[in-house]
This record gives structure tokens, sequence and C-alpha cells, in this order.
């Protein structure tokens, strides 16, 4: 997979929870949210229990809860539309601070929120423990497709690539007095992104071909072999076991 690229979710650290296997991490965050999503909206208590556990894995990894918080931005478009539901669905109306509201609508916001949140969280988590090339050897671990995963890398490593063109565009426009400030300047703007287009298709080409010179015929050469014995795998699985016990007893209180 090559060397290590380092990411803004990463947060260097020498805990349990980032020398665990990436496959390990990957299966348990997966479990975790899968149990999440089936957890029934009325058991509220249930939610906060998550919470709770997310914050032990936290604690165990030593993320801030300030780092921690300010990745959950991401989650905004979700808190609008989770917003939007109380007025928008149809269903028996009731009044929270003077504004009626639907209660159908409520419980929907109730559920996009809360669920979102404890994914979103999770995802955060296992992104501040675990470098991306480590999420991609987890995913080749796990027999994800080995197309999706080569797509996936050249994603992670051209990504910053074509940033930095976009970078370099930009200043060159600058440089000869452009300024974008309204409509009429759109066309100026199109033209850049097809030149961008032109030469991200371009180099693509001349590291494709760079690859067939040194060899490659469809699969990539794993360097390191991610592992795991039982006991990183039991350790690993206490977060969607738990998640599973209060699930079960969400469903039956």
């Amino acid at each position: 997979m090559g060397a290590g690229h380092a990411h803004k979710l990463y947060r260097h650290g020498h805990s349990p929870v980032h020398r665990l296997p990436p496959h390990c991490k990957l299966a348990a965050v997966f479990g975790f949210v899968l149990v999440v999503v089936c957890t029934p909206r009325e058991a509220m208590w249930a939610f906060g229990l998550y919470a709770a556990l997310l914050a032990a894995v936290a604690a165990t990894a030593r993320i801030p809860v300030g780092f921690l918080l300010k990745r959950l931005v991401i989650e905004v478009p979700f808190v609008a539309f989770a917003l939007l539901m109380p007025f928008v669905v149809p269903g028996e109306q009731t009044t929270v601070l003077g504004v009626s509201v639907s209660v159908p609508g409520l419980w929907g916001a109730w559920n996009v929120l809360a669920k979102a949140t404890l994914g979103v969280a999770a995802s955060v988590l296992l992104a501040s423990t675990t470098e991306l090339r480590a999420v991609l050897l987890g995913l080749q671990r796990l027999k994800l497709p080995p197309l999706l995963v080569q797509i996936a890398s050249f994603m992670i490593r051209y990504g910053d690539v074509i940033t930095d063109e976009m970078r370099r565009m930009s200043i060159a426009r600058r440089s000869r007095g452009f300024e974008a400030r309204g409509v009429r300047q759109w066309g100026v703007l199109a033209t850049s992104m097809g030149a961008l287009f032109i030469r991200s298709y371009e180099r693509g080409e001349r590291v494709h071909l760079a690859m067939v010179s040194r060899g490659y015929a469809g699969t990539m050469p794993v360097i390191d072999e991610a592992t795991a014995d039982r006991t990183q795998w039991a350790y690993a699985a206490t977060l969607p076991v738990l998640a599973l016990a209060i699930c079960l007893l969400g469903w039956t209180l």
C-alpha cells in the first residue's frame, strides 16, 4: 500500500484502541452502527447508554471531547433535515413551546438525530485512531472487492494532488487580476474546471503507464499483512456486544 498517509481526522496515539488491528475496528464499528439502527426509537435510555459506550472508547483512546465535537460538525445536514420533520410530517399534533408540531415528526426527528449522531461519532472515533492506509489494509483483510479497495486507495493518494492543482490554478487566475464576483465570471471558472479535468485525466494515464511498466497487473502488492489474534478480536467485540445487549433490552422492556 506504500507509505502512510496522514489525514486531519487522525490523532496520533499509543492507546489500546490505536493498537487494535484495523479490520477489528472496522468490524466493531459496523456492528455497533447496525445495532444502533435496529434499536427502537422509543427506548430513549438505550441511546444514552450507547453514547456512554462511545465516551468510554474515546476516553480509552485519549481523544479529547473538543476534538470529537469539532468533527461532528459534518452532521449538520442531518440536523437541518431532522429539525424540519416536526413541521412537515403529517399526523397527530402537539404543542411544544407554543408551536404546533407533529408527534410522528418529533419521533422521526429524534430517531434521525440520535442514530445519525451515534453513527457519525463512532466513525469519527474510528478515523481518529486509524490511519487511512491502515483502513485500506483492514478493508482488504475483510475481503472487500479488491477493485473497490484500489479505487479508494487512489482517491486518497491523489485527492491532495488534485487539490494542490486547483490551488495553483486559483493562484494563476488571481495573479492575472481575475476575481469571481458574479455570473459573468462563471465561464472562466467552468473553463478552469474543464482544464483541471483534462490535467487530472492525463496525470492518471501517466500514473497507470508507470505502474504497468513496473509490473502492475490489476492487483496491488500487500506490503504489510494486518493480522489479529483472539484477544484482539474479543477486545474489539466489546463495543458491539454491549450495544447488542442494550438493544435487546430496548426491545423487551
